[in-house]
């Protein structure tokens, strides 16, 4: 005696049935996998897509629900490891503690610039005494040696600029 056959459902009909009657809960299993309830939603929809997409490959229809448990199963595990790796990545990418701000750096900016207007303002001189002894960080006696000066001119020299820098910078703020 052979068995009648079950009616066959069309995809639609078997995953509309199917999503009325396990949703809910396909959505807590995903949530309690990924601690997050956003993606656990769009993991479970995912799923029921897929199954709509392979409903006529599939062999038993009765192993409908088997078969989307085991989807979201998998994809929460896929999800889990690319949390992993992009976690992993954006560890190693972070900036250092220390690092400056994008607004400090901003600010930087703006004190340069402003230095290098009040820089211009100087006798050409004192110019060439700031610039070589704190921009090439040479020592007296290598700018004196550029200059064609005494080291006594160059420490003359500097000190001068840095104090027209100060009257400069101070009057400003």
């Amino acid at each position: 005696m052979t068995r009648p056959e079950p009616p066959r459902w069309t995809a639609d009909e078997a995953i509309a049935s199917l999503f009325a009657a396990h949703y809910r809960p396909l959505v807590r299993l995903a949530t309690l996998l990924l601690h997050d309830r956003g993606a656990a939603e769009e993991i479970v929809q995912d799923g029921y897509v897929a199954l709509h997409g392979h409903w006529s490959r599939l062999r038993d229809a009765d192993r409908a629900l088997g078969y989307l448990r085991t989807s979201v199963v998998n994809r929460c595990r896929s999800a889990l490891r690319h949390r992993r790796v992009v976690t992993a990545h954006l560890a190693g990418a972070r900036p250092a503690a220390d690092a400056p701000s994008a607004e400090a750096g901003a600010l930087d900016l703006l004190r340069h610039d402003t230095v290098i207007a009040a820089l211009r303002t100087l006798p050409p001189r004192q110019r060439e005494a700031l610039v070589l002894r704190y921009y090439l960080d040479l020592s007296e006696a290598e700018t004196a040696d550029l200059m064609g000066v005494s080291r006594g001119a160059v420490k003359s020299h500097t000190f001068r600029g840095l104090t027209a820098l100060k009257q400069s910078l101070g009057a400003e703020r």
